[in-house]
């Protein structure tokens, strides 16, 4: 997954990256949000979710201590990085600069 996730994350619109655990309840409320985000802005948007659980080594490189945690990479870099639920009205006013 490391090669192919620096592949997906190098790319030139922003990529958000929804750290998440099928446990979590906060992130069951965060997935339907990032859902009418990818709706609303369509290709100007990737949107990678990425299992915790599943990619413990994703999650220790990137320091994610709680879930949900929503990173948001432009061109490879790092631009965003917050734990907890982000409403779509915040996540539009995040990504507006990096659009």
């Amino acid at each position: 997954m490391k090669g192919n996730f620096e592949t997906l994350t190098n790319e030139n619109r922003p990529v958000i990256v929804d750290f998440h655990a099928v446990w979590c309840g906060p992130c069951k409320t965060q997935a339907p949000i990032l859902k009418q985000i990818a709706d609303e802005l369509g290709e100007q948007v990737r949107i990678i979710k990425i299992d915790v659980d599943q990619n413990q080594p994703l999650a220790v490189k990137y320091q994610i201590q709680s879930v949900p945690t929503l990173m948001i990479f432009k061109n490879g870099e790092i631009v965003h990085k917050q734990a907890g639920v982000h409403t779509k009205a915040q996540l539009l006013t995040i990504l507006q600069p990096f659009r």
